[in-house]
């Protein structure tokens, strides 16, 4: 019994079974896997193509290489090689293996943009897992609030394009220098942003320098040099290894020795008078600011205000954080100032160019936000902000949330509702009694929405008429039954192609060539001799299918940014007003000239 009582622990101070830390999450990593993932799919399944560059340079060639034939564009001429098939083959590879199980290219096309929300889904989802375990669950939860909520990520995040792949590393990279500690993190941080920046866009690897610079700092003051040099050399051997891949891969569709990245920096930056990306439009420096306000709205504002937050709370609240912790803090949100000044710098401007940032403009907004919060929670009655009720200020730092949250679902809503027409009106071709082999959909002015020829049943070819538009239209692939023909197909130099944007009139059919023609219609809007309105012409075309497209011309500037429902309530002055997108067909065989 004396055995007994005491292995109950009978007379002796009981022992406190030590608790579990806390999990640095607020929201599981499972959960925020799948609340991501549902966000991203939304995106896949309904938002708008942005830019015309990632139906032509993207869409087009990974259809070339599944299905034999596409559309080209000038950079994909051995003679300029600017892209890498790499990247693209990789898309091509998803979309093949996708059409084992679905049956039609649209369901292709979906099929890729799908993967691309799990890809997406998984790179946030690490990086979320990085920011909640190494700086705060709170600073990890409202990360995930500005990526899932904002309509820059919504585009972004399933985009067929080399700087959403970017994005993509970036949330990598960063991800692993977040986890500081461990160098051979470090190491990876630097291959995933040279996989960006070599299969994706080469401008991005700016991203890493400050991070690369707080590694530099912090190793002089631990005095391990060696360690960091062969991180470095580590990281960099990954990144020539990749470059090498590319450099193959590229040689077997070129037929010649092309470094990809290099001739993209060399155009742009070295083109020379003429030549470079400024020929294709320039835009004020307000550009980026109007747009990472549209897209991103109140979360922009506080990413701006990151870097003076942290001083601030540097100079003068030293006591709520570490020196150490604040200089970290700094580094980790000068990539997105940094970026967005070279970028605002640069005569041509596009949306598409601030996606490799997004993942740094959602932490520097989270950074500030969790400063904000930080001081709102300050109760030392010597301070403004401690006598202040305290649910005034819960209900402050909720009506900043609630404001910013519901501004970015209206944005996006009113995106996909104003701009979704060209993803809906080819369903009717896909009935074999309505095509024949070898018809021909054509575009004139709306040559820049077409989704790309995933959307066009096998033997319907995409043809181009004369339209207002002066610059180059693509060209097309050589046919090619085989994938060693697509190779070769690929390798030719095709025919009036250029890089200053010259017009090319063998670009062109003649309309009476046209079985079909995509065109919209916007009432009041004045026709010309190139751009009749064409669905009026109801001799010599019938409408197969049709679908609401915002006027924007006629529509006020808040039906322009965001959601408005038609009632009968909202003034006139704030309804958005609507023209019609349209599949049309000719009537009659004995119309063609």
């Amino acid at each position: 019994m004396a055995g007994k009582n005491n292995a109950s622990g009978e007379g002796h101070t009981p022992k406190t079974k030590k608790q579990p830390p806390p999990p640095p999450f607020y929201i599981p990593l499972n959960i925020a896997l799948y609340i991501f993932l549902a966000a991203n799919c939304l995106a896949a399944l309904y938002a708008p193509i942005q830019d015309c560059d990632e139906v032509f340079n993207f869409w087009e060639p990974a259809h070339y290489l599944q299905h034999g034939y596409g559309l080209q564009t000038w950079e994909y001429s051995p003679v300029y090689s600017i892209r890498s098939w790499l990247y693209v083959s990789l898309h091509a590879i998803v979309g093949k293996l996708g059409s084992m199980f679905v049956h039609s290219k649209t369901a292709e096309f979906y099929t890729i943009r799908v993967f691309l929300a799990f890809v997406c889904s998984a790179c946030q989802t690490r990086l979320y897992s990085a920011i909640c375990r190494t700086l705060s669950p709170r600073i990890g939860l409202l990360f995930l609030m500005v990526v899932i909520f904002s309509p820059g990520m919504f585009h972004a995040s399933t985009a067929f394009l080399p700087s959403t792949f970017t994005m993509y590393m970036s949330m990598l990279g960063l991800a692993a220098f977040l986890d500081w500690k461990n160098a051979q993190r470090a190491a990876h941080g630097i291959m995933w942003f040279g996989l960006g920046t070599i299969v994706g866009w080469p401008f991005a690897g700016a991203l890493i320098v400050p991070l690369l610079a707080e590694e530099v700092i912090l190793t002089l003051t631990s005095g391990s040099m060696v360690n960091l040099f062969w991180t470095i050399a580590d990281g960099l051997i990954g990144c020539l290894g990749i470059l090498a891949v590319e450099v193959a891969v590229d040689y077997a569709f070129f037929k010649k020795f092309a470094l990809v990245p290099w001739n993209i920096v060399a155009y742009n930056i070295l083109g020379g008078e003429g030549k470079g990306p400024d020929i294709f439009g320039t835009e004020p420096w307000t550009f980026y600011i109007r747009n990472l306000l549209l897209n991103f709205n109140v979360w922009f504002a506080l990413a701006m205000l990151s870097a003076p937050f942290l001083v601030f709370q540097i100079a003068f609240r030293s006591h709520t954080t570490s020196l150490q912790t604040s200089l970290r803090s700094l580094s980790l949100v000068a990539p997105f100032y940094m970026w967005f000044g070279i970028f605002t710098l640069q005569p041509h401007k596009e949306e598409r160019f601030m996606y490799p940032a997004y993942p740094f403009l959602a932490l520097s907004a989270a950074f500030s936000f969790h400063i904000i919060l930080t001081y709102l929670g300050s109760t030392d009655r010597k301070e403004l902000v401690g006598r202040i009720p305290t649910k005034f200020k819960i209900t402050a730092a909720l009506s900043v949330v609630l404001i910013a949250l519901n501004a970015g679902m209206l944005r996006t809503l009113g995106m996909v509702t104003a701009y979704n027409a060209p993803l809906k009106i080819y369903e009717p071709l896909q009935d074999i009694a309505v095509t024949q082999r070898e018809d021909t959909v054509c575009f004139g002015k709306e040559w820049y929405r077409f989704p790309s020829s995933y959307f066009l049943p096998h033997d319907l070819r995409a043809k181009f008429i004369r339209s207002e538009f002066r610059g180059l239209l693509p060209g097309e692939f050589p046919d090619a039954p085989s994938y060693l023909e697509r190779l070769g197909g690929a390798s030719q130099i095709p025919s009036g192609m250029n890089d200053l944007n010259i017009e090319d009139p063998s670009k062109y059919i003649d309309i009476s060539q046209c079985s079909f023609l995509v065109d919209s219609h916007f009432p009041g809007h004045d026709a010309t001799e190139l751009e009749p309105h064409y669905a009026l012409d109801k001799d010599n075309w019938e409408t197969l299918s049709c679908a609401s497209f915002l006027d924007s011309s006629q529509t006020g500037l808040l039906g322009r940014l965001i959601w408005i429902p038609n009632l009968p309530i909202i003034p006139d002055r704030f309804q958005r007003k609507w023209g019609e997108y349209r599949l049309l067909q000719r009537t009659s065989a004995k119309n063609i000239v």
